[in-house]
């Protein structure tokens, strides 16, 4: 929840192989407020709301006090996205506020008079809610299963925000160590603290230089005054832009804005004008950061200009053409050449002149200055060897994929505004693109030979020179001359409008199987774009046949789609691309397949596509290394990160499988020694002694042409079968001891907890609903007893919660708690999570608990429901286990009658302290 927005989407789907991040998708407080009652329909919903201009499908309207409202609607799928964005981030901070925005952001959630607790109603309604700050603007946002009172309430919410919000001493008091705790999370990852480290290195008098979570002193010392001044200055309708995109009404809309919002005073307050902008830098600039744990990164930093200039389009394009895998000339140098375990590139969409960066990450005994060497040389020598046609075509290609499969989503284009009107104007997130369309190859060689340059990096060391070369000088951009009148592409057609409950979805599905007896479960529905979600998953092997092949396994899932017998790593990748499709492979020990996204249109041939790599991949001994390398950095990670100190434990506690079966809970040793010894030759016989399709499920949800899908799967993989037979891995109940045990990492500021307690319980089991909702009461969501306590009572934790692993077969299903903290409180977290638990089993919940759990679950059920991906994947799952959507509706219809005393009956049967492993990690120094 209120994550601060430390990196770029394209920098975390980076950095997440590296340094995987835990962020809470949620967060709460205290008891749920009831909602407004229903008001009365305006007298005249648009009277004071007019178009100002519209591209795409996007309508802009202005209210008289200045707030501006995009509309969005798409029917294609019952949800709705609610947006507010203020055009104020941490750039916006003077001296002794930074972190002032962030913390802003934080108590905003804690409510007004009218609406005092918040999360709790955004849990009733099911909504999945958060906010973030990054530099340039802050915003607000929340997703949910649409209906008029929840988007009719939420809109009221956020005008009352906006100008009542209780900015209170004592909430800013307790959600102190909430902010410090965030804080020390970040400091525990070394990417992104050497990011950080960067920046302010890179920047000398910009704000761009500060951390958006902000100094230490100041959040900790920061004047409430100050802050309440802070939200009265920039939280004003003339500084916001409200979106709303999905399935709504218009016209109704309009006028709850205009009830809601129009009665806000246009304030008479001058924004101030920010006028920093750093000089053009005259000399290669460094900075090293050493801690423990990790493994070696390297970075170079380019001041490059904003994202709104013109030639950020060229930027965008070189770094795909420098960092992307595998076509990327970085990883062409450094990870074929086997100096690195991967590379990267990405640039800050920023409103003021901005950076981009490019690096690579080092698996354990890789030389760092033979890396460095390599890649500075791939970057200072794009000038004796420009960029080709060919590498710029796949970069756009790349590129455009992304924007258009992004566009077909609702969800994902009305926060992705927040960006472009941080940047300016909305419209830059249509005039971006056709700006990467028109890029040529004149522009991106310009660009790279003018800003790629020694002394406009910051790495490595001071080099005095007679000559120095200097990048353009920085400059504002004026948006407005480029936005003036424009228009775009012609908006999308509206799609078909569908109520994903679980009678239409078991009345739409249409199943077949194969002639190798592969099943086939499709939804055919419109979508916005014609676009359609997949999963092919084949299971194989057995206990015995899989014995000592776990890394095996997952080295030929991560080789897959390295190359087939027919076609390059490179032709592969391209090819997705041009079928404007994602697709992602995965293989284990007993299963492999593939997820995709793509469109009506290419999904034949993207079926065959997936097909091909499935089986008949060339396995390159070189990419085999890449697995290697990249494996043995994240165990390097693991070795010494709290989290996974603590799961590594968990995993062997009480593990009875003997060493090499798959169940078998390793050493960190054990798993390095695993990596070290595959052998290409051991990939390849994996796949031909196990893979194949007959013990298959294929799930599509989406606008699928059923009969041409049917015919692109019996092509490609009606006659295939795995060699073996199939039998399930068994996962039999295992009675695991008690334990309470501290482990030590050394200079890590942030730790972990995990509980863990086995469960001889399947989802099939008449206590599955009661458990289920006793652990969303106890630690499922953001008005839990758990997170009530630790997050918002005593602010001890960042994230806190609990959830349940449900088992399909066995009785042998696992409850898990967790919570994140800073090491001197870890006997206070401990404290209250027991004290907690035990007051949940001795006192029980409560009706009013029991009604707003089921509405929360209930909502969160039918919103997952409408999200194309999830049909999909829980198609192959209802494949493999003989289900269907009938116990969708019989679920749904027990969470809606269970009862108070089979809740309570249920936490008391199955959550024994007694028995818990509680496993804490982190930088103790009792």
């Amino acid at each position: 929840m209120l994550r601060t927005m430390l990196l770029a989407t394209a920098l975390t789907a980076l950095a997440a192989p590296l340094l995987p991040l835990h962020a809470q998708t949620s967060a709460p407080t205290a008891k749920a407020a009831s909602a407004p009652a229903a008001a009365p329909a305006a007298r005249t919903p648009a009277a004071a709301l007019k178009p100002v201009t519209s591209v795409e499908g996007i309508t802009e309207y202005r209210l008289p006090n200045g707030l501006q409202v995009l509309l969005i609607p798409d029917n294609s799928k019952p949800t709705v996205t609610v947006n507010v964005t203020y055009r104020v981030g941490s750039k916006h901070e003077n001296y002794g506020e930074t972190g002032m925005a962030h913390l802003l952001e934080h108590l905003i959630f804690k409510g007004t008079p009218t609406n005092p607790n918040v999360w709790a109603e955004f849990d009733k309604r099911g909504f999945r809610a958060n906010g973030t700050t990054w530099t340039d603007r802050t915003n607000y946002f929340a997703s949910f299963a649409y209906n008029e009172d929840n988007l009719r309430w939420y809109l009221s919410w956020q005008a009352d925000a906006m100008v009542n919000s209780f900015i209170a001493r004592k909430d800013l008091d307790s959600e102190m160590t909430v902010v410090r705790n965030e804080m020390e999370m970040g400091e525990n990852n070394p990417f992104r603290v050497l990011i950080e480290r960067m920046m302010s290195t890179a920047y000398q008098w910009h704000n761009y230089g500060k951390t958006t979570i902000g100094a230490r002193a100041d959040v900790e010392n920061v004047n409430i005054e100050r802050l309440q001044a802070f939200y009265r200055l920039y939280y004003q309708p003339d500084n916001a832009t409200l979106i709303v995109s999905g399935k709504f009404n218009p016209q109704q809309v309009l006028g709850w804005v205009n009830q809601y919002f129009g009665k806000i005073a246009k304030p008479k307050r001058a924004l101030p004008k920010l006028y920093t902008i750093d000089p053009a830098q005259d000399g290669e600039r460094s900075v090293t950061v050493r801690r423990i744990g990790g493994s070696q990164v390297l970075m170079a930093a380019y001041h490059v200009p904003a994202a709104s200039h013109p030639d950020f389009a060229a930027v965008s394009m070189i770094n795909l053409m420098l960092g992307d895998t595998p076509s990327g000339r970085l990883h062409k140098a450094l990870v074929d050449g086997q100096l690195a375990a991967q590379t990267f590139a990405f640039g800050f969409d920023w409103a003021h002149p901005t950076l981009t960066l490019y690096g690579a990450q080092l698996a354990p005994g890789q030389d760092l200055e033979k890396a460095r060497s390599a890649m500075l040389g791939v970057l200072d020598g794009i000038a004796a060897r420009p960029f080709t046609e060919e590498e710029l075509n796949r970069a756009r290609t790349t590129w455009l994929k992304q924007w258009d499969l992004s566009f077909t989503d609702p969800e994902r284009v009305g926060i992705a505004l927040s960006t472009a009107i941080a940047l300016g104007d909305w419209r830059l997130y249509f005039l971006n693109r056709d700006r990467v369309r028109k890029t040529t190859l004149a522009d991106v060689q310009r660009v790279a030979t003018s800003y790629l340059l020694p002394d406009n990096r910051t790495i490595g060391v001071y080099l005095p020179t007679e000559k120095p070369v200097r990048a353009p000088a920085p400059a504002f951009v004026d948006v407005a001359p480029m936005v003036a009148g424009y228009k775009g592409d012609a908006a999308l057609a509206q799609a078909e409008a569908f109520d994903p409950t679980p009678a239409n979805l078991q009345a739409r599905m249409q199943r077949f199987e194969l002639p190798n007896g592969m099943k086939v479960a499709i939804i055919p529905k419109g979508t916005r774009g014609n676009v359609v979600h997949g999963v092919i998953s084949m299971d194989f092997s057995d206990e015995k046949a899989a014995f000592g092949l776990f890394e095996v396994g997952a080295a030929t899932g991560f080789l897959l789609d390295k190359g087939t017998t027919s076609k390059t790593r490179q032709q592969v990748q391209d090819r997705f691309d041009q079928l404007k499709s994602q697709v992602n492979f995965f293989g284990s020990a007993t299963r492999a397949g593939a997820n995709f996204t793509t469109t009506r249109q290419n999904l034949p041939e993207v079926i065959a596509l997936a097909s091909e790599v499935l089986r008949t991949p060339s396995f390159p001994a070189d990419a085999l290394e890449e697995w290697r390398r990249i494996s043995l950095a994240g165990l390097e990670q693991a070795r010494k990160d709290p989290e996974g100190v603590v799961e590594n434990f968990i995993a062997r506690h009480g593990n009875p499988y003997k060493k090499g079966d798959v169940r078998h809970g390793r050493t960190f040793d054990e798993v390095e020694a695993d990596i070290r010894a595959v052998k290409i030759e051991d990939v390849r016989a994996f796949h031909q002694r196990f893979y194949g399709a007959n013990n298959g499920q294929v799930g599509i949800s989406g606008d699928a042409d059923v009969a041409a899908v049917r015919k692109a799967l019996e092509a490609g993989f009606g006659n295939w079968k795995s060699p073996v037979t199939y039998t399930r891995v068994p996962n039999p109940f295992v009675a695991v001891p008690a334990v309470r045990e501290l482990l030590r990492t050394p200079d890590k500021q942030n730790a972990y907890m995990q509980v863990e307690l086995q469960l001889p319980l399947t989802d099939n089991d008449a206590d599955y609903v009661p458990l289920l909702v006793a652990n969303y009461l106890l630690g499922g969501s953001g008005n839990s007893r758990l997170w009530v306590r630790i997050r918002e009572k005593d602010g001890l934790s960042y994230g806190t919660g609990s959830w349940v692993q449900w088992n399909n077969h066995e009785p042998n299903s696992t409850w898990s708690a967790m919570a994140i903290f800073a090491p001197q409180n870890r006997p206070k977290i401990e404290a209250a999570f027991r004290e907690e638990v035990a007051r949940a089993l001795k006192d029980g919940f409560t009706a009013t608990e029991l009604k707003q759990a089921q509405e929360g679950i209930l909502n969160d059920r039918r919103l997952n429901r409408a999200q194309d991906q999830a049909i999909a994947g829980g198609l192959t799952s209802q494949l493999r286990l003989g289900r269907d959507f009938r116990l969708t509706q019989r679920i749904d219809e027990q969470i809606a009658k269970v009862t108070l005393d089979q809740v309570n009956a249920a936490l008391r049967k199955y959550i024994e302290p007694a028995k818990f492993q509680m496993v804490f990690g982190g930088d103790f120094k009792e």
